[in-house]
């Protein structure tokens, strides 16, 4: 393990993704529960604050998954071309 972490060949970004999402989870939920307390229109924003929030965090994140999700079936074919090659 600690081999692919220093030779950079196991990424690590894509855990600290999932681990962003969580945190921007929280704070959407957090952010519109404190904002239901001002009373007024600003229960419905914070309704909307807590159910849109996190469905804004996944896309964000889903987005910058793809980037190594592709990076990581370049890497695959690029494997597969080599070992054609040697053959």
């Amino acid at each position: 393990m600690f081999k692919e972490f220093v030779s950079f060949d196991k990424m690590l970004t894509p855990t600290l993704i999932k681990v962003l999402f969580w945190i921007g989870v929280a704070f959407s939920v957090l952010t519109g529960l404190i904002m239901m307390f001002d009373g007024g229109f600003a229960v419905i924003l914070g309704l909307i604050t807590i159910i849109v929030g996190p469905i804004i965090a996944r896309v964000y994140c889903e987005l910058l998954i793809i980037f190594f999700k592709i990076h990581e079936s370049l890497t695959d074919l690029n494997k597969k071309v080599d070992h054609l090659k040697q053959d």
